[in-house]
């Protein structure tokens, strides 16, 4: 390549440096992160196209300018912000940090140390729809769990038998009751009748008897507070109530969506077919693996990028092994998940989980032995395009 690009990314301004193969600086500038900015940045690029390829170094692999530079042709590669980090004092004894700079040794970089990145691969609109869904919920998710404990902390500071009538207090039926009961004063008068009356209403089928639910709620502590406190209290709960239940649907909804999409993606099947992989772990799967077979040279790359394979540092006579920090913690969330509801239905995940905690591994770490030992199966099934087959699995068949 004749010149390098280097593209520091903002949330306003982008730096843009290029610099040639000799290693000088030919062009800076800092482009609008706008509609006309875009356009304006890919106009020059095309420009220094025409006098010799290049390629653009930045540490987003996503977004707005990543999208706009891959479908206008060029060749974007990704470089972590880790790496970046560690090479700032190659240039810098100072620690001095700046955008321009920034772009400069992203640019810098990809001059001397191409070989050692890979292009980006733009997804395709299936695994982009699994990842927008899957990324969208955990969100959502992480909010209801966030009002959730929220609402728990209030309750058990005033009516703590609230809290324990129901198993979730973020269920539907929970949220419905506290709304129609927010402080013991409301619930003083119910009776097993009406307390069956509300679960025939709610359509609940649980396993608990009105009579059951009603004693629950009963024997739990009730606070001294006088009548100001009661009602202030009995706002923040409709208040919480409030937000939670609409937040709640809409995670429901998003489920259905999320399943639809992995239906119709061609690895949802794959990663499905592994035991209690599920619909949400399994999408969350197949939108952090990608698209690109060729992006992980081997099972163990794979389990390096999900954090499921410890970091080693050894010099000389000393050798330690620690938790991988640096990963992609959506798929090592996914992974560990898959892996700790698989034990329960497969003899060999059991099994695998069960040596680990006799060798006296607390049950994360077990769970992350299991799951790199999946990795090397679920790696084989994906770039073989074939779905898991116990009877094809020698270690499984060996435990069943």
């Amino acid at each position: 390549m004749r010149f390098f690009v280097g593209i520091d990314w903002g949330s306003e301004q982008h730096a843009v440096c290029v610099v040639e193969a000799a290693g000088t600086i030919r062009w800076q500038a800092r482009i609008a992160h706008s509609n006309t900015g875009l356009r304006e940045l890919v106009k020059r690029l095309r420009a220094w196209q025409r006098r010799g390829p290049f390629a653009i170094a930045i540490e987003r692999p996503s977004g707005v300018l990543v999208d706009t530079l891959v479908e206008a042709g060029f060749v974007v590669i990704p470089i972590h912000p880790n790496v970046l980090k560690a090479s700032r004092p190659r240039y810098t004894s100072t620690g001095a940090k700046d955008d321009p700079g920034d772009a400069f040794i992203l640019a810098d970089l990809l001059r001397t140390d191409h070989h050692r990145f890979r292009p980006l691969q733009p997804l395709t609109d299936a695994t982009r729809a699994v990842r927008a869904l899957v990324r969208g919920r955990d969100e959502l998710v992480a909010h209801r769990v966030a009002l959730a404990n929220q609402l728990r902390a209030h309750l058990e500071r005033f009516w703590p038998g609230a809290a324990a009538i129901f198993a979730e207090i973020d269920s539907p039926i929970a949220l419905a009751f506290l709304a129609r009961y927010p402080t013991p004063h409301r619930a003083a008068r119910l009776t097993a009748k009406g307390v069956a009356a509300f679960l025939v209403r709610q359509d609940y089928s649980g396993r608990r008897s009105a009579a059951d639910l009603l004693s629950r709620l009963r024997a739990a502590a009730v606070s001294c507070t006088g009548d100001g406190d009661a009602q202030a209290s009995a706002v923040v709960v409709r208040a919480v109530v409030a937000v939670l239940t609409p937040l709640v649907a809409q995670i429901r909804a998003l489920d259905a969506a999320v399943a639809g999409a992995l239906a119709q993606h061609p690895d949802g099947v794959i990663v499905q077919s592994f035991p209690r992989a599920g619909i949400i772990t399994a999408a969350k799967i197949v939108a952090e693996l990608g698209d690109d077979r060729a992006r992980f040279a081997s099972a163990d790359h794979v389990a390096a990028e999900a954090g499921v394979a410890p970091v080693t540092r050894a010099s000389g006579k000393h050798r330690g092994v620690a938790f991988r920090w640096t990963c992609n913690k959506r798929l090592r969330q996914a992974l560990t998940t898959f892996a700790d509801n698989s034990r329960h239905a497969s003899p060999w995940a059991a099994g695998v989980y069960a040596r680990a905690r006799t060798r006296g591994c607390r049950h994360p770490h077990a769970v992350r032995i299991l799951a790199r030992a999946w990795t090397r199966v679920l790696w084989r099934c994906w770039q073989a395009h074939e779905r898991y087959d116990a009877r094809r699995h020698g270690a499984a068949q060996a435990a069943a």
